[in-house]
């Protein structure tokens, strides 16, 4: 698939917009690319394989503990970070599962959230701080934010329901910790030639 804008409709466009100025070109894939890796560095910390406790408040007002995984690594030559992951309950049945990516955007120097999890998907934005991130799920009257501190062998994040004029309601919580690397998701590309393996 190519994404590439021809020539021939750069020139195009400036003629029908009567410009007398040569059109100017985007930027290179390499020059995205390389400032969406530069944007990845202070999320690095993130990868690796984590496994801890975790608690949700359910609707019923339950509190609901699992056991929480996840992986997560680098892809497209660093320019994005993938993350998967896992809730088991203690009879070893997965409960919870999701999965997101992180990306970044040059353009409007942004960083975005898509995420699938429990049937839904939605692209939120994220904010890199010094000890690990800040990103929100707008909800009606109120808004869903999750707070991460990452430090080198620990991962603490909480969810909480956020409303104007009332305290912050925490309602998730999880304490992992490192428990490996991964070469997920790039390990295991099908190669040019030769054996594929499954």
């Amino acid at each position: 698939m190519s994404y590439r804008i021809p020539a021939t409709g750069v020139l195009a466009l400036s003629l029908l917009t009567g410009s007398r100025t040569v059109a100017q070109a985007p930027p290179s894939p390499a020059v995205l690319i390389a400032a969406q890796r530069e944007a990845m560095r202070p999320l690095a910390r993130m990868d690796g394989v984590w496994r801890g406790d975790a608690w949700t408040i359910l609707r019923s007002g339950e509190k609901h503990a699992i056991t929480q995984t996840e992986r997560i690594g680098p892809f497209l030559d660093g320019s994005i970070k993938v993350a998967e992951g896992r809730g088991y309950d203690a009879d070893g049945k997965v409960s919870f599962n999701a999965f997101g990516v992180i990306s970044y955007d040059p353009a409007t120097k942004a960083y975005t959230l898509h995420s699938y999890a429990q049937g839904r998907a939605g692209d939120f934005p994220l904010v890199p701080n010094a000890d690990g991130y800040v990103w929100e799920i707008p909800a009606g009257p109120m808004k869903i934010r999750y707070t991460a501190v990452i430090k080198p062998d620990t991962w603490r994040e909480i969810g909480e329901y956020i409303s104007a004029g009332k305290d912050p309601v925490q309602f998730f919580e999880m304490n992992l910790k490192r428990v490996g690397e991964t070469v997920w998701p790039a390990g295991g590309a099908i190669p040019m030639t030769g054996t594929i393996i499954p």
